[in-house]
């Protein structure tokens, strides 16, 4: 793996793990596309950290559990806007 992509993928963990984002906001932070961070946290971190990658794994369970109250919301607000 070559160097700048070990790099990103640790920033990416840690960024994660610091501020608890979404892989879309970490995509957008780091521009980069939903994929790339999606496969450099899944496969490439555990390469890397396995650790690291394991508590950043139960980071992003956590934002797909929430996922659907969050869309919810934003529908919501979406709406009461609107009126």
């Amino acid at each position: 793996m070559k160097d700048y992509i070990e790099e990103r993928v640790l920033e990416l963990a840690e960024y994660i793990l610091e501020t608890k984002a979404t892989v879309r906001a970490a995509a957008q932070k780091f521009r980069v596309s939903k994929s790339t961070v999606h496969k450099d946290i899944t496969e490439r971190l555990v390469e890397i950290d396995p650790e690291l990658s394991r508590q950043v794994k139960g980071i992003l369970e956590a934002n797909k559990a929430e996922r659907h109250i969050r869309g919810g919301l934003a529908t919501r607000q979406k709406y009461k806007g609107a009126c």
